[in-house]
């Protein structure tokens, strides 16, 4: 009977909303679709509540609003930071629920079937958002000397 009390008084603190930070801009969507209705572009170092996870969508709520964002465009809580107003009980059930630092990390891939591959089209918009990742020569000669890496030629594979 003390157990099942236990549980039940603990249970909320593991359903709270989780810190998280945008690690670069993006889309506020009203559902988790790549082609849902957007409701504001949200900027990088926006602090957000993750409040849901489904697929590789997180469910966030901002100052601009609730919504969905991608769950890779998010940087949940640091290590070792617990969540705002969190005790030391509720931490110590996340590092059991999520590993030492209590930040969960996810990665998903759906496979492609024939019938996708078949009908696959190209989207240039989605090529051009791609390119602005890019790193320019001078950009990345400029991070290699901050790193003090250095140059190494490697041979061509063929």
């Amino acid at each position: 009977m003390r157990l099942l009390l236990a549980v039940a008084l603990l249970v909320p603190l593991l359903a709270a909303a989780e810190p998280a930070t945008l690690v670069r801009a993006a889309e506020l969507k009203k559902e988790p679709a790549a082609d849902a209705a957007t409701i504001v572009e949200l900027p990088e170092n926006t602090a957000l509540e993750a409040l849901e996870r489904k697929g590789g969508w997180t469910r966030v709520k901002s100052a601009s609003g609730e919504g969905w964002v991608r769950m890779l465009a998010l940087r949940f809580g640091a290590p070792g930071d617990g969540k705002k107003g969190e005790s030391g009980l509720a931490q110590a059930f996340n590092a059991a629920r999520t590993g030492s630092s209590g930040t969960q990390v996810t990665t998903g891939v759906r496979g492609l079937d024939q019938e996708k591959l078949a009908n696959a089209q190209p989207n240039p918009a989605e090529l051009e958002k791609l390119g602005q990742f890019a790193a320019t020569p001078e950009a990345a000669a400029g991070f290699a000397a901050k790193g003090k890496l250095a140059a190494h030629p490697v041979e061509e594979v063929r």
